[in-house]
């Protein structure tokens, strides 16, 4: 992500990082706002001026954790619902060729053209795999998804034990990454 924004930094502004960091600091401008605002002026808003921001005075922590920090994160009050997450990557995986992309909160699935399911610990006693599947309405194992990672999934299904990750979850995650191949 921060490559694709730092991408469109120097194509929109013709300066990469480096350049913008010097700028920024013969600037004068001391603190987040006065930062802002004077890249406002020079045309810089939006993730560009965010990337800026966090170049001069920080990265958040959830930007610079490594993946198995952002999942063991996930789930450190809740461990015993990180074997029902081992087994749906293990499973997805399995589907064809995806990757695992951790965000803070949740996991993306990623297919080759776009994500195609979500796994959230959403309680402390529920782990719940969202799924994009637009055809799909909810019924039987398939809920509504709502509050599922990034908003793209269209039903989830609730995993309570490994056990509930069974051949049909396994069958709806294909279909999902089928869809959205």
């Amino acid at each position: 992500m921060l490559t694709a924004i730092e991408e469109r930094l120097t194509a929109t502004s013709g300066q990469g990082v480096a350049a913008w960091n010097e700028r920024v600091r013969a600037s004068g401008r001391e603190t987040e706002p006065e930062v802002r605002a004077w890249l406002a002026e020079q045309g810089i808003t939006g993730y560009g001026q965010m990337l800026l921001v966090m170049e001069r005075f920080g990265y958040p922590e959830f930007l610079t954790a490594s993946a198995d920090e952002l999942v063991d994160a996930q789930y450190a009050a809740k461990p015993t619902l990180r074997p029902i997450f081992d087994a749906v990557v293990t499973a997805a995986l399995a589907v064809g060729e995806a990757h695992v992309q951790a965000r803070k909160g949740y996991v993306s699935l990623v297919g080759p053209r776009r994500t195609f399911a979500v796994v959230q610990a959403s309680t402390r006693s529920r782990v719940d795999l969202g799924l994009r599947l637009p055809e799909r309405e909810p019924g039987g194992r398939l809920l509504p998804a709502t509050s599922i990672g990034n908003g793209a999934c269209t039903v989830r299904v609730a995993l309570t034990t490994v056990a509930e990750v069974d051949d049909d979850v396994v069958d709806l995650m294909a279909e999902a990454y089928a869809a959205n191949s």
